[in-house]
């Protein structure tokens, strides 16, 4: 995938659900892998044309795994002239040290969030920019289904009334495989996750599971897609 076909479909995400507005500072979270750094090309290559003027800031939270460093993302961020903050945390200790967890993701989605959100604010921005793309939004509402027994998916744009902060996620058209062409075309410098359990949770199930449906019913992707789009689900604007 070119930058330019990037910059579209970002652009309908944008323009579809009002995500950006005059005035907005922006703040997008990079954890370092191929989704948040393909969406910090695409916020930087749109704040240069967009109709409505906005700031752009980038932010990581540094779990605190041995061996990740952010060096290449700070070169990358300096390059675009885009202001960029790491903050240092001990989730990782927590997680796997102090509490032993066995299932640790959605106490560590809950920690990254707020120390994420919180160095948000600080920076004075308005905003913040999720990289889940399309896969992502089929595989939160498989996972809904299974789980939970419900029709459910994130929202495109979230008003979070207790912080006075707005998530957006402007990648939502984006499939996962355009991402990785992305990725090598433009050399992308991914920082590979330490976590231990990487690879091994219900995300990763959800997500080989829409594999095997897509290729055994072509065009199933998609459809599912088309189905949540028109889902009428709580929280959609």
């Amino acid at each position: 995938m070119k930058l330019q076909q990037l910059l579209s479909y970002t652009r309908k995400a944008v323009d579809e659900y009002h995500m950006i507005e005059e005035g907005d500072h922006i703040a997008v979270g990079i954890s370092g892998g191929k989704d948040s750094l393909t969406l910090l090309y695409a916020l930087h290559g749109l704040k240069r044309f967009y109709p409505a003027r906005f700031e752009l800031s980038a932010v990581t939270v540094d779990l605190g795994y041995e061996g990740c460093d952010f060096t290449p993302v700070a070169d990358l961020c300096r390059e675009m002239d885009v202001p960029y903050q790491i903050v240092k945390t001990d989730i990782a200790r927590i997680l796997f040290e102090d509490r032993k967890e066995n299932r640790p993701c959605s106490l560590c989605a809950k920690m990254r969030k707020g120390a994420l959100n919180e160095a948000v604010k600080k920076m004075g921005c308005n905003k913040v920019a999720y990289a889940h793309h399309k896969d992502d939004i089929i595989e939160t509402m498989l996972l809904s289904l299974i789980y939970e027994g419900r029709f459910y998916s994130f929202s495109p744009r979230t008003y979070l009334d207790r912080m006075d902060l707005t998530v957006i996620r402007p990648m939502m058209f984006v499939d996962e495989m355009d991402v990785i062409g992305f990725q090598n075309k433009y050399q992308l410098p991914v920082v590979k996750s330490r976590c231990p359990v990487d690879g091994h949770t219900k995300r990763q199930y959800a997500k080989e599971l829409l594999r095997k449906l897509n290729q055994e019913n072509p065009g199933a992707k998609n459809r599912m897609f088309t189905a949540i789009l028109n889902g009428n689900i709580p929280g959609w604007p």
